[in-house]
C-alpha cells in the first residue's frame, strides 16, 4: 500500500501512534497545529501563555491516548480545540485577580499620564463599567458565560464558538440571546448603571 501520511485520517494516525510510530503523532500535530494555537492565543493574546497552553494541550492529548481514554466517535479537532479552550478557561479561572498596580515612592502611574482631571473620570467611568458588566457576565449560567466570553473577549466568529463547544450555530446563537436578555434583566432588577 502507497498511502501516505497526508492522506490518512486523523483516526488512522493515531492508531499508528498508538502501535509505536512517533512520527504519526507528529504527522497529526502538524496538520493541526496553527488552527489549535492559533485559537489559544485568540483567547489569551499573549505568545508566550499561547505556547505553554498549546504544549499543555499537546501533553494532555498524549496521555489521554496512552491512558486509553481517547473516544474514536468524536473528531479530533474539535476535541483538541476543547481541550486547549479548557485549559484557557482554568487559567484564567486561577488567575482571574490581576496584579494591581500601586504607586509607591519610585512609580506612580500618574506621573506619566498627561490627561485632563476630564479624561480620568472618564477613563475611571469606563473601568467601572467594564468591572459591572464583567460582573454580570460572572453571574449568568455557564453555557451563557462561555459565549459571551468567546464572542466578545476571544472574538471568535459563531461558527468557531458552535465547533469549539460542540453545539450547533443556532444553539451558540441562542446562548448569546439569552445571555443578553438575562444581562438586561440583572441591570433593571439592579438598576445598574452603565453610564
Amino acid at each position: 500500500m502507497q498511502s501516505s501520511k497526508k492522506s490518512c485520517s486523523d483516526k488512522d494516525l493515531i492508531r499508528t501512534y498508538l502501535r509505536g510510530n512517533e512520527r504519526a503523532f507528529q504527522t497529526l500535530l502538524n496538520r493541526h497545529k496553527n488552527r489549535i494555537y492559533t485559537s489559544i492565543y485568540m483567547f489569551v493574546k499573549d505568545t508566550d501563555l499561547a505556547n505553554d497552553i498549546f504544549q499543555e494541550t499537546f501533553i494532555k492529548i498524549i496521555d489521554t491516548f496512552r491512558s486509553g481514554k481517547y473516544n474514536e466517535e468524536g473528531k479530533f479537532i474539535q476535541w483538541a480545540l476543547r481541550i486547549s479552550y479548557n485549559l484557557c478557561v482554568d487559567y484564567f479561572r486561577k488567575n482571574k485577580r490581576r496584579k494591581v498596580v500601586t504607586p509607591n515612592d519610585d512609580f506612580d502611574i500618574f506621573n506619566i499620564l498627561s490627561t485632563s482631571d476630564d479624561n480620568q473620570e472618564k477613563h475611571i467611568i469606563k473601568n467601572q463599567t467594564y468591572q459591572k458588566v464583567r460582573q454580570l457576565v460572572e453571574s449568568l449560567p455557564a453555557e451563557q458565560k462561555e459565549v459571551i466570553l468567546l464572542r466578545h473577549y476571544a472574538e471568535l466568529s459563531f461558527k468557531e464558538i458552535a465547533e469549539l463547544t460542540g453545539v450547533s450555530i443556532n444553539t451558540a446563537l441562542g446562548r448569546m440571546r439569552y445571555a443578553l436578555i438575562n444581562i438586561r434583566k440583572m441591570i433593571s432588577e439592579h438598576h445598574i448603571s452603565l453610564q
